[in-house]
């Protein structure tokens, strides 16, 4: 029975664990904060200045329409906060000549960044499956409602063009429409333009439908006031007509949300339907991939910044070193947009695209701690 339980009883924190884990979740509120509070001031000035250019919004509205996008951005920059959040608690562990008196005691680097690290990983786990996808939903909606106060002040009859694609194996349909009536949901200036697949994967151009409007319910299109012509055959004029679709209500008007406005759990579903209509899925799948990667990518700056910041004060250089892995951070978060770009572009796999940072800055760090502790 003694040797189930010790496995166990080593996987239990220690006091030196807890004490630098505490240390290192003050720094990280700090560094929180201080990002969280720059990035909500420059979204208020955007907002207001952007969408309170357009219409007339009070004080306390662009402040709502800042809480609902500065989540996503504040998300997407929590590399840094767990940069500068673990640099600061060892640097400052480091001064306090705290990590000193835990080496002398001959306790390893291991034993105190390894938990660090492991609760950046945690964290970013919570925030993959948890803070992620309430900070998408807020950045949806805050697309939404900048749409629809910017068509308000745009005027009622301007232009929104409404792009469409839905179909199977079968037949796909392109739907153009002209605008989109925002009470009724309704499309209005409709063309239908659909394609009959051969069996070879080539798609044939069938026919072409023009109607005055088109209302999507219960799994079809109802049109009205619509004239159908098929290749070399006479047009034909209808006062109703149905179409079957495959589109839910509010999934036609909503499946092309931008990748970061779409919910981590609702990643895979949306790729399954946008290659299903035959778009290309590629930035949902380097969305999903980052995603997955997120709590690597926490871990990996943990380890970066401590490993930097164990030089002890009496041999020097402690600054220079804290500056270098800041420096050494912003390069892979520029790596990491790059990385980004390419996967976009699909010069390489969205895998690929999204693992690569992630994985470069742990096998830096691990780099650096071995050279730093075992020489």
């Amino acid at each position: 029975m003694s040797r189930l339980t010790l496995p166990v009883s080593r996987v239990r924190l220690g006091r030196i664990e807890r004490y630098v884990l505490k240390q290192q979740a003050r720094s990280l509120l700090v560094a929180l904060g201080v990002i969280a509070a720059l990035i909500m001031l420059i979204d208020f000035v955007e907002v207001s200045r952007g969408v309170g250019s357009d219409v007339d919004l009070s004080g306390a509205r662009i402040l709502g329409l800042m809480l609902l996008k500065s989540p996503q951005v504040i998300i997407q920059l929590l590399p840094f906060v767990f940069l500068f959040g673990t640099l600061v608690a060892f640097v400052s562990l480091n001064r306090h000549s705290e990590l000193i008196a835990m080496r002398a005691a001959g306790v390893s680097a291991w034993r105190f960044v390894l938990p660090a690290a492991g609760a950046a990983f945690l964290f970013g786990v919570v925030t993959v499956a948890a803070l992620g996808p309430t900070a998408s939903a807020a950045d949806g909606l805050f697309q939404r409602e900048r749409s629809r106060l910017s068509g308000a002040a745009a005027g009622s009859d301007a232009p929104a063009t409404v792009w469409i694609r839905e179909g199977d194996d079968a037949r796909q349909m392109v739907i153009r429409a002209d605008r989109q009536d925002q009470s009724t949901g309704r499309l209005l200036g409709v063309t239908f333009f659909i394609y009959a697949n051969d069996g070879q994967d080539l798609r044939i151009f069938s026919e072409r439908i023009d109607a005055a409007s088109a209302a999507l319910s219960a799994g079809r299109w109802r049109l009205e006031d619509a004239v159908g012509a098929q290749i070399g055959q006479r047009a034909v004029r209808y006062a109703t007509l149905d179409l079957p679709s495959s589109l839910a209500d509010q999934e036609a008007f909503e499946r092309f949300a931008r990748p970061q406005s779409t919910p981590f759990w609702s990643l895979p579903g949306q790729i399954e339907r946008i290659e299903a209509a035959g778009f290309s899925s590629t930035a949902y799948r380097l969305r999903l991939h980052q995603l997955l990667a997120t709590p690597l990518m926490f871990a990996a700056m943990s380890i970066l910044a401590a490993a930097f910041s164990l030089r002890l004060m009496r041999l020097g250089d402690l600054a220079r070193m804290s500056a270098a892995a800041v420096v050494l951070g912003f390069g892979f978060f520029f790596v990491n947009q790059a990385a980004s770009a390419f996967g976009s572009a699909e010069v390489i796999p969205p895998w690929l695209a999204a693992w690569l940072p992630p994985l470069l800055t742990a096998l830096a760090a691990f780099t650096l701690l071995f050279y730093t502790e075992d020489g």
